[in-house]
């Protein structure tokens, strides 16, 4: 093994310290291999190197490097960390890798945390009957669905699996303790209370029908039911409702025993999740068919709140190398259960806050979440084999990841069958049908305002949605669709096709350019076709790779023809046809992404874009005028110069600046 490495390689390796670290492997072409932490850097690298491993899945990555580089750390804690986000950046071929998915979801209650004491008890106090009308909306915490870094000044409870989950607990904050979910400008310019109120969903704080102090007991009480303090509450609202109908205060009474009743119902309906744990996470994974599931279901005060899949790449690259302790020796390799659980862990726990107690259908190793512990600053412990009601959980997790794993071989099995099919519908000669890349284009635009174009990528036989790219179109005439589409295959293609052609001269294809895709759809018939197989000669692109996806009679669903830009007669795939299918899915999810984008253009024209605000000069009072001048945002942008000049407060250079600024 050594003989198979230059000698300048194995210099680095036998000058390693003895420190903790990470190191990085690369290949010959510079792609990275594979990133790893040790305690002893020196121990950990050079027993890559120190014997013949065969024809192993190791010995074909270690027979791949061609250079390693390496960071000292001061810890495994921060190994770990740089470990996990060196994988997250650089997608190495044999690491399981699990992509970051979108941020979870949080319920936030806004404002500073209820102190006060109810005053209910007191009865109301008219002094305070004028600040009941009219208040201040910080004065009423705002219970609502949340997403994004977190600040202090708010209390945040979570995170959630999904946003159904949040959306239900709101549900139940409204249902129980009648708590606002309306932003402050309604709140502050509501004169009577709104539908919530009728519907027994909110105490209409914002018409003063409940006092600050009695909102705050609310909140209060809904903070403490999301920590999982249910019974607590519910023991503290009889004992209230109690102490009202002794005081022959029966209307008040009343109330608490509705809250009562609607608490208990909750209680009864989530009995099974009354238990001693608090905060717990459950994971569960499962492998088949070189594809991995992890299902993480989530505990949060006591409540069950649902789960979320997460499926790793390359399991079947990462799987079966040999593994190494943190002082660098030979140990068992794990199973790949093991491997993709522990690689869930570090991976996400590093951006995800973890709870003390995690449920794990795999031992992971102590190490691990020692590391885990120290980065986070929660002492946490992952239980195996778990009794009564965490075995429940598990099993519900586990069930839950092999259903999840078997929808995902379906429809991968469906995708690959429908590329298959259309490779072989249209005579694509592409040697591997998990490359076949697949480009598709459409316009969209209202009467010609905010035209967009869209561009969705097809690859590895799903959607790649971080390639998709969307165009602005400019300088045409509005609804000049053919015009849209000349610029936006220019645009998408010239570079490309520049270098291509300097490649072909030279023989030299620079590395890191892109490639042609193997096919181009066009959402259109003959004319769209004829506009973009005028791009592609002028860039000497082979044309046969365009093709227009036609509506067929009636613009009915399962009737398009293919129109090709070679002069090849229109193909009817049949309404049944898995390629068909496949082409119908990528031209709809074009026509979703352009539409989608020309909304958001629109709107931001109509109602913000451009915004007045944002001009130099343009102070409230004068984006008031401008605004009650031309009716909004959108007369602005279509008032001419010497319409903005007329506008009081507007001198000429300003009416310029702002001509400027929207168009």
């Amino acid at each position: 093994m050594i003989s198979e490495h230059s000698e300048e390689l194995l210099r680095v390796v036998a000058s390693l310290p003895a420190l903790p670290g990470v190191y990085r492997y690369f290949d010959a072409e510079g792609n990275v291999l594979y990133v790893g932490k040790a305690i002893s850097l020196k121990k950990r690298v050079a027993s890559y190197f120190q014997k013949d491993h065969g024809g192993t899945r190791i010995g074909h990555m270690v027979s791949k490097i061609a250079r390693l580089e390496t960071t000292v750390v001061r810890s495994e804690a921060e190994a770990l960390l740089l470990e996990n986000n060196l994988i997250k950046t650089l997608n190495p071929k044999y690491n399981i890798l699990f992509r970051d998915d979108k941020s979870y979801p949080y319920l936030k209650i806004s404002g500073q945390a209820p102190n006060a004491k109810s005053r209910r008890d007191a009865g109301p106090d008219p002094a305070d009957a004028s600040s009941q009308t009219r208040a201040a909306p910080a004065e009423f915490a705002r219970v609502s669905y949340y997403r994004g870094a977190v600040e202090k000044k708010h209390r945040y409870f979570g995170p959630y699996p999904s946003a159904w989950a949040v959306k239900e607990a709101i549900l139940l904050m409204q249902k129980v303790f009648r708590l606002r979910t309306c932003e402050d400008p309604v709140f502050s310019n509501r004169t009577r209370p709104c539908l919530l109120y009728q519907i027994k969903r909110c105490s209409a704080p914002c018409v003063g029908h409940i006092s600050v102090d009695d909102y705050a007991q609310d909140v209060a009480n809904a903070e403490k039911f999301l920590r999982g303090d249910a019974q607590e509450v519910l023991h503290k609202l009889e004992a209230r409702m109690m102490d009202h109908a002794d005081r022959l205060e029966f209307e008040q009474a009343a109330e608490l025993r509705n809250q009562v009743a609607a608490l208990s119902n909750v209680l009864h309906q989530q009995s099974v999740d009354n238990v001693s744990d608090r905060d717990v996470d459950i994971l569960a994974v499962k492998v088949q068919g070189g594809k991995a599931c992890v299902n993480l279901a989530m505990v949060r005060g006591g409540r069950h709140l649902g789960d979320r899949p997460y499926f790793p790449t390359h399991v079947e690259e990462a799987v079966g190398l040999e593994h190494w302790n943190s002082e660098g020796a030979l140990e068992q390799a794990k199973s790949v259960e093991v491997q993709v659980l522990e690689a869930f862990l570090a991976q996400h726990y590093i951006d995800v806050a973890m709870p003390a107690v995690l449920v794990v259908s795999e031992p992971v190793s102590k190490e691990l979440m020692v590391a885990l512990s120290e980065r986070t600053g929660i002492k946490s412990s992952a239980i195996h084999q778990p009794r009564d009601q965490r075995r429940a959980w598990l099993d519900m997790a586990q069930t839950n990841a092999a259903l999840q794993l078997a929808r995902l071989l379906a429809e991968e099995g469906s995708q690959q069958a429908r590329t298959r099919a259309l490779a072989e519908a249209l005579d694509l000669t592409a040697d591997n049908l998990d490359e076949l890349r697949i480009e598709c284009f459409d316009i969209s635009h209202t009467a010609g305002e905010a035209t967009q174009a869209s561009c969705v990528v097809f690859q590895h036989h799903k959607m790649q949605n971080a390639q998709y790219r969307r165009y602005n179109i400019e300088g045409i005439t509005p609804g000049d669709d053919y015009a849209a589409m000349r610029q936006v295959i220019t645009r998408r293609y010239s570079k490309l096709a520049e270098v291509l052609n300097e490649a072909k001269y030279s023989g030299i294809a620079p590395a890191g350019t892109g490639r042609m895709p193997d096919l181009v759809l066009i959402d259109g018939g003959k004319g769209q076709v004829a506009m973009a197989r005028e791009v592609f000669v002028s860039l000497g692109l082979d044309v046969s790779l365009l093709v227009g996806v036609e509506k067929g009679e009636g613009r009915k669903v399962g009737l398009e023809e293919l129109v090709f830009a070679d002069g090849r007669e229109k193909v009817y795939l049949g309404a049944d046809s898995a390629a068909l299918m496949l082409v119908a899915q990528i031209r709809d999810e074009a026509h979703r992404f352009a539409i989608t984008g020309m909304r958001a253009q629109r709107a931001k024209v109509r109602v913000g874009g451009g915004k007045l605000e944002e001009i130099a000069g343009i102070g409230p009072k004068r984006r008031a005028r401008l605004l009650q001048r031309f009716g909004g945002v959108r007369g602005v942008s279509l008032a001419s110069l010497q319409d903005l000049a007329t506008v009081e407060g507007i001198s000429r250079e300003l009416a310029e600046e702002i001509y400027r600024a929207l168009h």
